[in-house]
């Protein structure tokens, strides 16, 4: 009985100690949470930047929700959602809104396609028309007599057209995978190709992920969304998310709506993607996290829910010295290396990252097109989360409007055979180029910078100081016309 007592009294004294510490805990991460939305910054930092607000830059880039998830020590230390789904009815963004993760699909279903090499179903290195049953890759002398393999198409080492897909409006006709790799109608893309032999080097190509689709469901005879479902998502408990385009019915009310880069809405309220394997994921960044914390423990030797350690490290192994590795891109930045993907639909834009080491992630999903809000606000948790180097930004002076000679910079310039223009509008100066509208930053009386873009410009001028154009970055000089 004694010593029954004395448990209850240390008990006792352990409760009120143990909801302290969670408390603290509970304090510490909305400590975070808030200088994480006071300390967004871009590729450039000026003197009168002292970190920006979350809710200010999404007005400035026309982004209407947000969401965010943070992985640290191998865990989702918080999510959290900004603004709204649907601004016509006023939905907000929360934890569970799902958007379209555009190309960080090509992220699982590199670990789809490469579970079926694990085992024993395909060999990474071999032709990949060994395996497509449905529909063969039309070789053709471009490719100097070299096959493409399954591992040439993951890590876009295939020498393939095709970047990227505009996806369809909802209700519209969609294409069979054969007929987006053909370019046949109804398809909205051209056939998919050889652009130079592969092997060589690395060129983006979707088109080269649509073929591991068509693998995918030649291998298995599943549906690709359900092997994607059934192999990948359910073990990885990612629950909430899904492959299967259009939609079902019974996850409409949870999905984002899309809106363009002037933050209009896309008509039918975002686009269907029937190529699933590049494009097709709907998903939210907590859900996503689960796929990063199983890659950092996999490649940890710490788990196996769908790969094992070595399949892991092959899969994260780039080709080429590229940086491009089997559905992902690796970086090292300061000490330490990640494993990352960005993604681009019409009216979504999205990143992913996550260290190889040390158990630091980040996804960050919107529903807009500018997504420099995203390395803003990825900037902004690498510094409060002290991703050591992550974050170096260049320094720079504003100079006042007054000291720019704005009459003789107006006007219209050439650059690649397009127009751009700049307006002065109430004494601040706007750069217009491809539909975009950039306010122009000056840094001296003829250097500026846009904050959208990672490149300093610099006007050029005659020996009679007259303005001839402006250099754009170092890709050229865009020539001034009038």
């Amino acid at each position: 009985m004694r010593h029954y007592f004395i448990n209850i009294g240390i008990l006792l004294i352990a409760i009120p100690t143990l909801c302290t510490a969670q408390s603290k805990t509970i304090d510490s991460i909305q400590e975070k949470i808030h200088q994480v939305e006071n300390n967004l910054g871009g590729w450039i930092h000026t003197d009168d930047n002292k970190g920006w607000n979350i809710y200010d830059r999404m007005a400035y880039h026309h982004v209407f929700g947000v969401s965010i998830a943070v992985i640290h020590n191998y865990k989702v230390e918080w999510a959290k959602g900004y603004g709204y789904a649907d601004t016509s009815t006023h939905t907000p963004v929360t934890v569970h809104t799902l958007f379209q993760a555009a190309s960080m699909s090509k992220s699982l279903n590199a670990v789809g396609v490469v579970k079926l090499a694990q085992d024993s179903k395909i060999d990474l290195n071999a032709d990949i028309n060994n395996y497509l049953k449905t529909w063969k890759f039309p070789y053709d002398t471009t490719s100097h007599n070299k096959k493409i393999t399954v591992l040439n198409l993951l890590t876009h080492t295939a020498g393939l057209t095709v970047h990227g897909f505009d996806g369809y409006v909802v209700g519209d006709a969609l294409p069979t995978i054969s007929q987006i790799l053909d370019g046949k109608h109804p398809a909205n893309s051209p056939a998919v190709r050889s652009a130079f032999e592969p092997g060589i080097r690395m060129e983006y190509s979707g088109g080269g992920t649509t073929i591991s689709q068509l693998i995918v469901t030649d291998i298995t005879g599943m549906p690709y969304d359900k092997y994607m479902n059934d192999k990948v998502l359910k073990p990885l408990g990612m629950t909430s998310s899904f492959y299967t385009q259009p939609a079902p019915k019974e996850k409409i009310a949870l999905l984002a709506t899309a809106y363009n880069y002037a933050g209009q809405q896309l008509p039918g309220k975002y686009h269907v993607y029937p190529e699933e394997a590049a494009a097709g994921l709907w998903t939210n960044p907590t859900d996503y996290c689960k796929y990063i914390i199983e890659t950092q423990l996999a490649y940890a030797g710490k788990s196996n829910k769908i790969l094992t350690q070595s399949y892991t490290r092959k899969r994260l192994t780039p080709e080429l010295n590229s940086g491009s590795a089997m559905g992902s891109f690796i970086a090292k930045i300061g000490d330490r290396e990640y494993f990352a993907h960005s993604g681009g639909n019409e009216g979504f834009r999205c990143q992913h990252l996550g260290s190889l080491e040390g158990g630091d992630g980040i996804v960050v999903m919107i529903n807009g097109e500018d997504d420099m809000l995203i390395i803003e606000i990825i900037n902004s948790i690498s510094q409060v989360y002290n991703w050591k180097d992550f974050y170096k930004p260049m320094e720079k002076h504003l100079v006042s409007q007054s000291e720019v000679p704005a009459a003789s910079y107006a006007g219209k310039y050439l650059y690649k055979g397009d127009t751009a223009t700049i307006t002065n509008d109430k004494g601040k100066l706007f750069l217009t180029y491809n539909n975009n509208n950039w306010e122009m930053n000056f840094t001296s009386p003829d250097e500026f910078f846009v904050y959208q873009m990672g490149m300093m410009f610099q006007f050029k001028k005659d020996q009679n100081n007259i303005v001839t154009g402006f250099s754009v970055g170092n890709k050229g000089v865009a020539k001034k016309l009038d």
